[in-house]
């Protein structure tokens, strides 16, 4: 049976489009994959609740993905920290072939069913620990052989994928299967299927991190104070919850190093 990732666009003889067809033909396709994403909200309740438990036990979050997959799960566990205030422990993305696969491609990395388990192993994984094996085909070995493992060691997986009856649709225990259809250019899920498992990323992380209390109200209380941009963002959340004046809650906060910290210690005085 053929992948809906692979089938044929339906789109066709796109070197004599012009740009504008070309745009708004990506645009069209693009408009279909919140939908999908959506149909998926119940699964990924379900999944999130169940990561949470363990996480608010000490259990962390990997992402494990080859190519394209792997570097969304490493830009969303990259986020975690500064966003959410988190140690860069509590959510890893790896990927196949190394941190050197990140920019460039590394041959048969995600061939090898082997060595997502073994990468894994490097971080003293247990089964209070969750896997999300992140992979458009829903067939690459990497993820596979490792979710299969994660699974024998009690561990909670999750796999996001794109095609619906694929190996790691049927071997991840939350299986999360976004179907987009085929892509605007044949196979090239970096598009439509990409798209869908940043969305995905997006909610589960996020979700997660406000469930272990990291955001207040609807502001990150926690963020890391890495730039003048975020000093002055968390200056007026400072301002809006204790009444000083900008000077006064830029001064707290640069004091006390993150929002929680200064409100709290205003309001312990």
């Amino acid at each position: 049976m053929e992948k809906i990732t692979e089938s044929n666009s339906a789109y066709s003889d796109l070197e004599k489009m012009s740009i504008r067809d070309l745009l708004t033909g990506m645009n069209t396709e693009d408009k279909s994959v919140p939908l999908a994403v959506e149909k998926l909200i119940p699964d990924v309740t379900v999944f999130v609740e169940e990561c949470l438990k363990r996480m608010k036990k000490g259990g962390r979050l990997f992402y494990i993905g080859a190519g394209t997959s792997g570097r969304l799960g490493i830009v969303d566990a990259s986020e975690c920290p500064p966003t959410f205030g988190v140690n860069h422990g509590v959510v890893v993305g790896i990927i196949a072939g190394g941190d050197h696969a990140i920019r460039k491609a590394v041959e048969g990395a995600e061939d090898d069913v082997h060595a997502g388990w073994k990468d894994l192993e490097k971080f003293n994984v247990s089964e209070m620990d969750t896997v999300v094996g992140i992979a458009a085909s829903g067939s690459t070995p990497y993820v596979l052989g490792a979710l299969e493992k994660a699974n024998a060691q009690g561990m909670l997986t999750a796999g996001i994928t794109c095609n619906p009856g694929s190996p790691i649709a049927m071997v991840a225990r939350y299986p999360l299967v976004a179907i987009v259809g085929p892509e605007f250019v044949t196979g090239s899920t970096r598009m439509k299927s990409g798209t869908a498992q940043k969305l995905l990323l997006n909610m589960i992380s996020t979700s997660l991190m406000i469930g272990l209390g990291h955001v207040k109200g609807n502001k990150m209380v926690d963020m890391q104070l890495s730039n003048a941009k975020l000093v002055e963002r968390g200056a007026k959340m400072v301002m809006e919850k204790t009444g000083l004046s900008i000077e006064k809650a830029r001064d707290l906060l640069l004091q006390f190093g993150s929002v929680r910290k200064a409100v709290d210690a205003y309001f312990s005085n």
